[in-house]
């Protein structure tokens, strides 16, 4: 299938930097590119830019795949970022603030910067963005998320994500470099709220698959599913982020295909925990970053730095750091004493 992008009325091509690599950034690259759009996609890895600069047609993580001979690969920093007019961090969630700081000192003041990263800083409990306006603050910092797997965008299958902004011109000049007619963009000011649901669903989701490793059916997973939508609103509620936001595209949209796809490297990683491995074997077989395990711990703190109740995220840590038995936790989970699904509804 080959996908042409047409022109559209008042659409400009935009010179777009993409920093990382992986198969998130390159399945971005590919979309960019499509769009019409000057791309260059910067690695520190020398080893990542020299395979993608020696084969474009196979690419690790993205059967079916190509990188466009247009995009640029590079690993000077300086080249990438360029006078570009955004700058695009898909940049797993540890190496985010390392990354910011090698840019800050070519980073024009106002340079548009969309994140599209998913993660929490475990050592400060911020969310990637909000990492990123730390280290670039005199820059313009966005983010983008949604359910969004990078094997199916970089093969241009209908996909649909949502933009967070400061402000509504900021965010409507990204949804604008990134839609076309597989790629479909929302916009919405609620940026933590955006970054929070896509970063602990990853938390779910590995309790989704340890579920399934465990040979548990349907009816867990929707439990799971539906009760891990309402620990990550609740929490997001107590942060200042509007109810609404959860029940969209990076809340629940996520959690669904972050819970279910055999694309999710979290549910993956949780359904070998479920087999018996152990979270280290596990990320070792999946072998990406399992980024779930990374947002555990900080989801739990933030659960206790604003007194919300997070049953599973807290059964999940158990399972990872502390080697709890994952059918222990699960009914530990069911046997918790009783309690009304909606706190705020009366009778």
């Amino acid at each position: 299938m080959r996908f042409e992008r047409k022109p559209e009325r008042g659409m400009l091509m935009n010179r777009v930097t993409v920093l990382g690599a992986g198969t998130w950034g390159t399945a971005l690259s590919i979309l960019l590119c499509r769009n019409g759009h000057e791309v260059s996609l910067w690695s520190k890895l020398e080893r990542e830019v020299a395979a993608l600069n020696e084969n474009r047609e196979v690419i690790p993580n993205l059967p079916g795949a190509k990188l466009p001979q247009e995009v640029r690969v590079t690993g000077s920093l300086e080249e990438a970022l360029s006078e570009p007019d955004l700058v695009v961090f898909a940049v797993a969630s540890p190496y985010v603030r390392e990354t910011a700081k090698l840019s800050a000192p070519l980073i024009r003041p106002g340079q548009i910067v969309v994140n599209a990263g998913k993660g929490i800083e475990g050592s400060t409990l911020e969310t990637l963005t909000h990492v990123i306006m730390d280290e670039l603050p005199e820059a313009d910092v966005a983010v983008m998320s949604g359910p969004s797997h990078a094997e199916e965008v970089s093969r241009g299958i209908p996909t649909t994500c949502v933009v967070g902004a400061s402000t509504k011109e900021t965010a409507v000049f990204i949804q604008d470099i990134f839609m076309c007619e597989f790629f479909r963009v929302y916009t919405n000011p609620d940026i933590s709220g955006i970054e929070l649901g896509g970063s602990i669903k990853n938390v779910i989701a590995l309790a989704a698959g340890v579920a399934d490793g465990l040979g548990f059916g349907d009816n867990t997973k929707a439990a799971l599913m539906t009760r891990g939508i309402a620990e990550i609103t609740r929490l997001g509620i107590a942060m200042g982020c509007r109810a609404d936001t959860f029940s969209g595209l990076s809340g629940i949209g996520d959690l669904i295909v972050t819970c279910t796809s055999r694309h999710s490297r979290n549910r993956n990683a949780g359904y070998l925990i479920g087999q018996g491995r152990t979270p280290d074997e596990a990320m070792k077989e999946v072998n990406q970053v399992v980024e779930g395990v990374y947002c555990a711990k900080a989801a739990l703190a933030l659960s206790k730095k604003y007194h919300v109740q997070m049953p599973i995220i807290e059964q999940v840590n158990l399972v990872l750091f502390e080697g709890k038995d994952p059918r222990t936790a699960v009914s530990d989970l069911l046997l918790r004493g009783r309690t009304t699904e909606n706190g705020s509804m009366e009778w």
